[in-house]
């Protein structure tokens, strides 16, 4: 199968984007690579089957779970030297991108196979598509650590990241996840909070993070499924152009002549001339 279309082609890998809820977002183009490929490599062969049956799809199904990823890349990588097409699939969304998959492709990479993606439905692009944020530029985090400590580490290396967050988060840690983060990043940024994304209980509800707790804790319904949170990056520090003038200005004052000096401070750190040399003749005064 070339990447417009047709028979799949032999040795070659076929990274398949699946629903990640509701089973009519599989593309069209998805299904003919399922029909055509002699082999589907699924992270769970249950929930694939049902995605099938529910298309019409027969096929052969093998099992890439995280438990056995490394064996099963061997196997994968076997299939398509041997000549045969693969479709890899997880059990939503796109294999590698917080599933099981990426070990499975470069295994098939680095036997030299074709690798050919094939791109549908997206956690986190259907909640930043939903989310009213301006999305210019955002930050794929994917799972935060199980544990508090290590969390709020990782959350402190991103709290100047100003660019949008996107995490993925788990029912049983969605409360402390929300609580960390209002902690590390304040309560004033907005938040998206996005579960069950295209299935029968979808809900979307943006608020300030200082809000998410009470919010959750609001409904017990609000704390089950599968979530996707889209934060606010850093805000901008607008700083006076002149911070910090007065201990550059000092240093300046103690090699060079006043002009010199206030000339120097205006290039190194952008303040205006007049309140520079206003500062400049008032530490003079002062020394």
């Amino acid at each position: 199968m070339s990447a417009g279309g047709g028979t799949a082609l032999p040795g070659t890998l076929y990274v398949v984007a699946t629903p990640i809820g509701n089973l009519g977002d599989v593309t069209l183009r998805a299904l003919e690579v399922l029909r055509s490929v002699d082999v589907i490599a699924a992270e769970d062969t249950r929930i694939t089957s049902k995605l099938l049956n529910r298309h019409g799809v027969a096929g052969r199904l093998i099992a890439v779970h995280e438990h056995n990823e490394r064996r099963a890349a061997e196997t994968v990588a076997g299939l398509l030297a041997g000549g045969k097409s693969v479709a890899l699939v997880s059990d939503a969304g796109t294999p590698g991108i917080a599933d099981p998959g990426a070990r499975v492709v470069a295994a098939a990479r680095a036997a030299g196979h074709v690798v050919v993606p094939v791109p549908g439905a997206n956690a986190a692009a259907a909640a930043l598509s939903a989310s009213g944020f301006e999305a210019g530029r955002f930050l794929f985090c994917g799972f935060l650590p199980s544990r508090a400590a290590e969390r709020r580490r990782v959350l402190g290396e991103l709290a100047g990241e100003r660019a949008l967050m996107v995490f993925y988060e788990a029912p049983h840690r969605i409360k402390d996840c929300v609580a960390d983060l209002c902690a590390v990043f304040g309560g004033a940024r907005e938040v998206l909070i996005a579960r069950e994304l295209t299935k029968l209980h979808e809900t979307l509800h943006r608020c300030r993070l200082e809000a998410a707790g009470e919010w959750l804790q609001g409904d017990d319904h609000r704390r089950r499924g599968e979530f996707v949170l889209v934060v606010e990056g850093a805000p901008e520090i607008v700083q006076d152009a002149s911070a910090g003038a007065e201990d550059v200005l000092k240093t300046l004052l103690g090699e060079l002549p006043l002009k010199q000096a206030v000339a120097l401070a205006v290039k190194l750190t952008g303040g205006n001339r007049n309140e520079l040399y206003g500062l400049a003749l008032k530490l003079k005064g002062e020394n």
